[in-house]
């Protein structure tokens, strides 16, 4: 039998056969090696960054459960100082309270004393002021210069008032009984002390004025006397006869103002109209 030159023989088709199959059974077999060592070392790596970042995490939440610890602890701490406070805070309400109160009370205290040393002062006031009138006054009448004159009878006067302090000072002098007076020009005359004074006329820019003077059932007048003049006249019941004294220190328009001065020992005259 002849054998066809296209037909492989038996040694030609082994060899083919273990020649090509092992070479991309043990090229995969590599690569799938690779693949696994791959595989795990990138797991190791991942399960080790794992494990690292794991125990860093717990590491922090360590120190983030510290410092939370730490903040209570802090919290309470304030809260305590923040309860102390606030008992220091009433218990000082209280003596703000309790000063506050007793401030009250010394102010009303104070006006109280201010009250009654006004009032001791106006008082003192008063009682000064009485006195330098009095004071003023007796240094009026001492500078008033008290005099003497000569009355229209030629007999010597007693002291003279010339004006209404003067007549003060006469009177608290006591050396005459003195009757003060504003006479009107009237038909009627005016009773003066125990007499009775009428005025006729005045004659205001000369200061001269006429009145008649009704004493002892008789009618005296005098005319043309001046303001500041003793005018003198008797009377019944005078025991040294001491005349009687009109003196005017004032006239006016139908008005004249002066004074009667009797002697002490004078025990009245009888008048008639």
């Amino acid at each position: 039998m002849s054998i066809s030159p296209n037909v492989p023989s038996p040694q030609e088709s082994y060899h083919y056969e273990n020649v090509g199959t092992p070479r991309w059974i043990i090229a995969l077999f590599v690569v799938l090696i690779v693949g696994l060592a791959a595989l795990a070392y990138a797991g190791y790596s991942i399960r080790t960054r794992f494990d690292q970042e794991l125990a860093k995490a717990e590491e922090q939440n360590k120190i983030l459960t510290a410092q939370l610890e730490q903040a209570n602890t802090r919290i309470a701490d304030l809260k305590g100082q923040a309860d102390v406070t606030s008992q220091k805070v009433g218990m000082t309400q209280a003596e703000l309270a309790q000063a506050k109160s007793r401030a009250e009370s010394i102010r009303k205290e104070q006006l109280a004393s201010d009250q009654k040393l006004t009032e001791q002062i106006t008082t003192a006031q008063k009682e000064s002021a009485a006195q330098i009138g009095a004071v003023a006054t007796d240094v009026k009448a001492t500078k008033s210069k008290l005099e003497r004159a000569t009355g229209d009878m030629g007999v010597m006067s007693g002291l003279i008032a010339k004006n209404h302090d003067d007549l003060e000072e006469l009177k608290r002098r006591g050396d005459r009984n003195y009757y003060e007076f504003t006479i009107q020009k009237a038909k009627t005359p005016q009773r003066v002390g125990p007499v009775q004074i009428a005025l006729n006329k005045t004659d205001q820019k000369k200061s001269k004025y006429t009145m008649t003077v009704l004493a002892d059932d008789k009618s005296i007048e005098k005319k043309d006397k001046t303001s500041g003049e003793p005018v003198q006249f008797y009377v019944k019941g005078s025991a040294k006869l001491t005349p009687y004294e009109v003196v005017v220190f004032d006239v006016g328009k139908n008005q004249i103002t002066g004074y009667l001065a009797t002697p002490k020992d004078a025990t009245g005259a009888s008048t008639s109209k």
